[in-house]
């Protein structure tokens, strides 16, 4: 199947220019594509993308006339300090719901869909002064793991709101047949129910927040390991990794049979439950981690691992990448809108990032990528064609 153009630019044009008539020098399309490319190629403020744009030039007239030049520092803090977050954000959506549907048509792999949920603060872009919001940015996003793609972010007031925000992020993303996967503080039925309402199926966390059910939960497989599940119907599977002077052995073992649970009926869906045991060897120490899920998905224990491990690569591949080649969490970006506009670029940005990988080399880091991006007209122009 050939690969459909979806280009970002197409979109914008359902956006509302936050900017009155009189005052518009530069184009929508200029100031947005001038702030993407920036960041693409390092970029880390409004004056660093000035003099990139400057640069340049030669390069960005390719794809839009600039007919008035670069637009300033002051314009581009201006227009993002204006335009709003909620519009732009559904815009960035509609975007990679096209992409990652195109990507998912042409991939020769058949990994599972899963989409894992989770919470990431800015941590420098915050204000001190009287008349401005003294709390940094704090971000829910959802992230596909199998096409390695930022689906979507919720902006939220603190990590004790995730839990109203994650039901509202559900509400804009397509999770049909999709493995939901959030943390603990995510663990929560009306989320459970959200998920199985858009038709898709989760694997939630049980920790402390939910302290009788994980209680049940411990108790069972505490008891049924030691007798060796000899009486009751369940499945294992194992995998083994080493590396980095580690040895790490990952078991899941699950059952479907939960009538037992005095909880069960209050989890819509609820098909079985799992016990994920990681046992770590570096050198001489050996430790032992236990963790327990719910989830709506049959008692698979090999299914079950892969959506619990492919979690963590939203932290892995997303607020990990954001912050060490990204440095988003010292980013002074903090006045109006500003900072939730410029998360969504640095999304729009790792994905195209991400996409080009493969076509420059498949073992380039993300950090050296934006870096030749910024070196190679050649390298720019490949990622440039896919915006």
């Amino acid at each position: 199947m050939e690969d459909r153009n979806i280009s970002f630019l197409d979109y914008i044009g359902e956006l509302e220019d936050p900017r009155i008539e009189r005052g518009k020098l530069h184009s929508m399309a200029d100031i947005l594509f001038l702030t993407l490319v920036g960041v693409i190629s390092g970029c880390e403020g409004w004056k660093d993308i000035e003099y990139y744009g400057k640069a340049r030039l030669d390069v960005l007239k390719k794809y839009l006339p600039f007919e008035n030049g670069v637009p300033s520092d002051d314009t581009l803090r201006r227009f993002f300090r204006a335009l709003d977050p909620n519009e732009f954000s559904k815009i960035f959506v509609k975007w990679v719901s096209d992409l990652v549907a195109s990507v998912r048509d042409n991939r020769d792999t058949d990994d599972a869909r899963t989409v894992a949920i989770d919470g990431k603060v800015t941590k420098r872009s915050f204000d001190q002064g009287e008349t401005e919001d003294k709390e940094p940015l704090y971000l829910v996003n959802a992230f596909a793991t199998d096409v390695r793609m930022v689906l979507c972010q919720k902006k939220v007031e603190g990590k004790s709101n995730e839990i109203t925000a994650i039901p509202q992020l559900l509400d804009l993303i397509d999770i049909c047949g999709a493995i939901v996967t959030i943390d603990a503080i995510g663990t929560q039925k009306k989320i459970a129910q959200k998920i199985i309402d858009k038709k898709g199926d989760y694997l939630l966390n049980v920790k402390g927040n939910q302290g009788d059910l994980l209680e049940e939960i411990k108790t069972f497989f505490e008891i049924e390991s030691e007798s060796k599940y000899i009486n009751i119907k369940h499945d294992t599977f194992s995998e083994t990794e080493k590396g980095h002077g580690r040895i790490e052995i990952r078991t899941c073992t699950t059952t479907d049979q939960i009538g037992w649970l005095s909880k069960k009926n209050d989890w819509v869906s609820l098909k079985s439950i799992a016990c994920i045991q990681s046992e770590r060897l570096i050198g001489k120490n050996k430790t032992i981690e236990k963790r327990y899920y719910i989830t709506s998905i049959p008692a698979s224990a090999e299914r079950i691992l892969r959506a619990a491990r492919s979690h963590w690569l939203i932290e892995n591949s997303m607020h990990w990448v954001l912050d060490v080649c990204f440095n988003d969490d010292q980013s002074r970006i903090r006045k109006g809108n500003a900072p939730q506009n410029v998360a969504t670029i640095k999304s729009l940005a790792l994905n195209l990032l991400k996409r080009a990988q493969p076509l420059v080399d498949k073992y380039i880091s993300i950090k050296c990528l934006r870096k030749l991006s910024c070196w190679q007209p050649s390298t720019l122009e490949l990622i440039v064609n896919q915006i």
